[in-house]
């Protein structure tokens, strides 16, 4: 049950009192008896509040020292490519990083005029560095607690590969950093700001122009150009916010910025389903705004707050499912694409819709299925094994026309252009292209559900073993497949997955609750897939039972 407010702006009451965010982040010191005030970095980086001890200035040293540390004990010698959000605490959490960068020696480039940092442009700058042959590889940081409320702050790590780090990287950062924290930070090298920010290793560039001379190799623009498409966006005040007016400029775009402001508050996003502000660009609740005009648009598009993210609106529907416009996008490319490698693999994560496996048998081309994390596209992203990498979870990145790397982390503002390259090149917005693509293939029918797990069941779902599962069908279907690790590079998927022709479910407990989640789809409608959810259930407490 949806919040009784959400989809609507937030009173005042529930708005963000930035003033005491920005002196708890100075003031308050993390508790370290306590598993939530320590670092602990997730799929993307460590995330928390300061109001809650969580992101604090004693994190930021911490986690900035251990990263300093970790890429000299790695021979990263290069430049750091440092970035930050419009989240409230994220200009002070950047200074933070550049004191304890500049006090190590690091080079850092920064964007210039204190502007604002998406991702993707970060995992660009270190793919451009690093390819030109420069004798020392470059790396990144982002200050982005990504689609998180307002009170939050985070800090992540690219390493030279451009895209976000493995589990071995992050957990040697996230040893190190609380290391120093129970050292009450000794170990921190820092200098105060005005040095820092004058030191002859840092220096300001243009992100924005980086990004801009090469989007031609990625998107077609001049076919949007020409076909006159009128294109709306929302940054929802996030750090894509000054990158689209120079892109309509440059490219002649009929493009709107429906909302160029940034407010830390975040007082323009609709509420999220649960009754807080969320930048979720793939939520109809906080999108809520754009959706409104999505009649006066060919196709819209929002981001989130460091735009790795992409939401879709199209006329008539509103706001896409991130699976329906991640199948377009991927039946789009791979048939547009004539310069890709002919063996370029479309690359899902385990959860995303098994339309997307239709899509590549369609097409011919090999699937390419991983856990939960962008990570695991970085490797073939890379090398152009994968011509596109996609999660549930509306982020994704792809190819360049001749076949090269464009960024190996996800880039909200890519896709948001490509949904205006596929209306003007085919002639139908993105929400007619799928309404034939599934008349084709099929409509898939998807929920997620939570179900209650104690601590112990949690931990035994994570260790399942596919032999758990002694059901041999599925809502009348015959179980073809019952996997505990990835089919694409046989990682953990860290629960429980079973699939049939036309329907599967996935079982995976939280990292936060004593719950586990349970994801299903079906091919054969609404009534299939209450029938596939109720006996997932069942198949999951056998298995654990047993």
């Amino acid at each position: 049950m949806a919040h009784p407010l959400a989809g609507q702006k937030a009173p005042q009451e529930l708005l963000l009192d930035v003033a005491a965010l920005e002196r708890a982040y100075v003031e308050r010191k993390p508790d370290l008896s306590k598993p939530a005030e320590r670092v602990a970095f997730g799929t993307s980086g460590h995330r928390g509040s300061a109001l809650l001890g969580a992101f604090n200035e004693a994190h930021l040293l911490a986690v900035t020292q251990a990263i300093c540390e970790y890429r000299a004990n790695a021979g990263v010698r290069g430049p750091l490519f440092l970035g930050k959000d419009t989240h409230a605490v994220s200009r002070a959490a950047e200074r933070t990083a550049l004191e304890v960068l500049a006090a190590n020696g690091v080079e850092v480039r920064l964007q210039a005029d204190d502007g604002y940092t998406p991702t993707p442009a970060v995992s660009l700058a270190i793919l451009q560095h690093n390819g030109q042959g420069a004798a020392e590889r470059a790396d990144g940081i982002l200050i982005t607690p990504s689609h998180n409320p307002p009170e939050d702050g985070g800090i992540k790590y690219n390493p030279p590969h451009g895209g976000p780090a493995d589990t071995d990287a992050t957990g040697w950062i996230e040893q190190r950093a609380n290391a120093l924290l129970e050292d009450d930070c000794r170990g921190v090298k820092r200098i105060a700001y005005e040095r820092a920010s004058s030191a002859p290793t840092t220096r300001s560039i243009d992100f924005v122009e980086i990004y801009l001379q090469e989007l031609p190799s990625v998107v077609d623009l001049a076919a949007v150009r020409e076909a006159g498409v009128r294109v709306g966006v929302d940054p929802l005040g996030g750090a894509s916010v000054g990158y689209y007016a120079r892109i309509a400029e440059r490219f002649g775009l009929n493009l709107t910025v429906v909302n160029p402001n940034v407010d830390p508050q975040f007082a323009f996003v609709p509420l999220d389903h649960d009754g807080r502000i969320r930048m979720d660009c793939s939520s109809a609740y906080a999108m809520a705004g754009l959706a409104k005009l999505k009649d006066d648009f060919a196709v819209a598009f929002g981001n989130d707050t460091d735009a790795d993210r992409h939401g879709i609106v199209v006329p008539g529907s509103g706001v896409m499912n991130p699976n329906h416009y991640l199948a377009v996008a991927t039946d789009y490319l791979f048939r547009a694409r004539s310069g890709w490698p002919k063996n370029a693999a479309l690359g899902k994560t385990s959860v995303s819709s098994a339309l997307l496996d239709r899509v590549a048998r369609e097409l011919g081309r090999p699937l390419y299925e991983v856990p939960v994390g962008f990570k695991w596209f970085v490797p073939g992203l890379s090398d152009g094994s994968l011509g596109f990498g996609g999660e549930e979870s509306a982020g994704a990145s792809f190819l360049r026309f001749d076949g090269r790397p464009w960024t190996t982390d996800k880039d909200g503002l890519l896709l948001g252009l490509l949904a205006a390259e596929i209306t003007a090149k085919t002639g139908k917005d993105p929400g007619r292209y799928y309404s034939e693509l599934t008349a084709r293939l099929g409509r898939p029918f998807t929920t997620r559900v939570d179900a209650p797990a104690s601590p112990e069941e949690k931990a035994k779902l994570k260790q399942l073993s596919p032999d758990a599962v002694r059901a041999t069908e599925l809502a009348g279907e015959p179980i073809r497949a019952r996997l505990t690790h990835a089919p694409g590079n046989g990682a953990s998927l860290g629960g429980l997955q079973v699939k049939t022709d036309n329907g599967w479910f996935a079982a995976r407990p939280s990292g936060t609750e004593n719950i586990y989640k349970i994801y299903a789809e079906s091919f054969l409608g609404d009534e299939h897939l209450q029938a596939l959810l109720t006996e997932a259930k069942s198949i999951v407490q056998h298995a654990l039972a047993g």
